[in-house]
């Protein structure tokens, strides 16, 4: 079976197909492992949060209109009642004319329905905070006050289904009493690296052989997007070899990467490997990018098996792209394949550079700090087979595909990888 030709689809193409598999199923993990994962259910809120209305500020609980117009020069005077416990349900209803000390967190009292900060007061009698005070600033109704329900009303969705969790939404989920909360599984992630000529990396090469970088390199990409890598060592380029290590993975994971393939003659190896599997499809066999035009997608067992490029830039930049999108796709968001939601930073490029019309063209961008202006974009230019390229790189910039290249001055997006 000959491959060797293969039809190349753009990238949204691409990512059209990988948005074909479904998200994971979903599992109940405590607040203290949700942190980077998606919520696969909504937390509905089971009481309102604040329970009640609650001071912002130490000061003093006062009704708003007792003090309008007050300022530094016109003061307002109340007779303070009361000094609140933070622990207790107030017991007194502030009249007018009257104030009580209330500290951060403690629930406002009837009556009142502001807090003044006690940087704006003064106590009239020295040593005390009882008897009169003086108000140097007016304040609004629910000013420094936190009204009940307004982080979570009763029977409302405090946290909708797809929001990814951070240490924030942990905090609103506790402050709602839920210990667990229902989030997406995260994706097991097969990694197989193809090559009679890698060896293990506590080996010495003689000439010909390389180390395995890629399979550590996309270990620990996968990692970041909160997959859980697998690596199942390097296998020898011939059918049998990598057909049993593609099943074994496949069995063991919910998606499988195969690093290597960057000839011809191996990349026919791999889609073969793929069509030797039981219920199995070719989705695509090459994608307008560069680097990492021979990019290899299949679907076994309705499971995701991509065939990466060997050379290592090429890896990386098909795992910024395309890969981890689909990590995180398979955990419920799909924030990654839209370039929107991706970090960049406006910087000036720093040189011309040239594209070829037709694909989407990733350059590797040094930034350089400069003060009071955007930062200087630095292209990192080198062979995909090059570790420099990547290593001394902050970000990548898109040139798009139907463009001859960018301009020495002009205003780039570089996203920060």
């Amino acid at each position: 079976m000959n491959h060797g030709f293969f039809t190349i689809i753009s990238r949204e193409e691409f990512i059209g197909l990988l948005k074909g598999f479904s998200p994971l199923t979903q599992e109940t993990k405590s607040l203290t492992r949700a942190v980077g994962r998606v919520l696969a259910d909504g937390i509905i809120a089971e009481h309102d949060w604040p329970l009640l209305d609650r001071s912002c500020m130490d000061g003093f609980a006062v009704n708003a209109r007792d003090i309008f117009g007050a300022t530094e020069s016109n003061p307002g005077y109340l007779e303070c009642v009361a000094a609140l416990p933070i622990d207790q349900l107030p017991d007194i209803e502030i009249q007018p004319g009257e104030c009580a000390r209330i500290a951060t967190g403690g629930v406002l009292p009837n009556g009142a329905d502001s807090v003044v900060m006690v940087e704006h007061t003064q106590a009239m009698e020295a040593g005390s905070d009882m008897g009169t005070i003086e108000i140097r600033k007016s304040a609004a109704p629910g000013e420094n006050v936190m009204q009940r329900g307004e982080d979570a009303k009763k029977g409302a969705v405090a946290l909708a289904a797809g929001t990814i969790i951070r240490p924030q939404e942990v905090g609103l989920a506790a402050a709602l009493g839920f210990e667990e909360i229902s989030l997406r599984r995260r994706p097991r992630v097969g990694i197989l690296s193809t090559g009679d000529e890698l060896i293990e990396v506590n080996e010495t090469p003689r000439p010909g052989q390389v180390r395995d970088v890629n399979s550590l390199t996309i270990a620990a990409l996968v990692k970041q997007a909160n997959g859980k890598p697998t690596r199942y060592g390097i296998i020898k380029d011939d059918l049998e070899s990598l057909s049993r290590a593609l099943k074994k993975a496949i069995e063991d994971n919910d998606m499988v990467l195969l690093s290597g393939g960057s000839s011809i003659g191996v990349r026919d190896l791999t889609v073969e490997a793929i069509e030797s599997m039981k219920d199995a499809e070719i989705l695509a066999h090459g994608v307008a990018l560069s680097p990492g035009k021979p990019t290899i997608l299949g679907r076994v067992a309705n499971k995701p098996v991509l065939g990466l490029p060997g050379q290592v830039t090429s890896a990386l930049v098909v795992m910024h792209v395309l890969i981890l999108p689909l990590i995180r796709h398979l955990q419920g968001d799909d924030s990654g394949f839209t370039t929107i939601n991706r970090n960049k930073r406006k910087a000036e490029l720093a040189r011309n550079v040239a594209s070829k019309p037709g694909r989407e063209d990733y350059i590797r961008i040094r930034l350089e700090e400069r003060d009071g202006q955007p930062p200087l974009a630095h292209p990192v230019l080198g062979k995909s087979g090059l570790l420099r390229t990547i290593v001394q790189a902050q970000g990548l910039a898109a040139i798009p595909t139907d463009s001859e290249g960018l301009y020495q001055g002009e205003l780039i997006d570089v996203w920060i990888i």
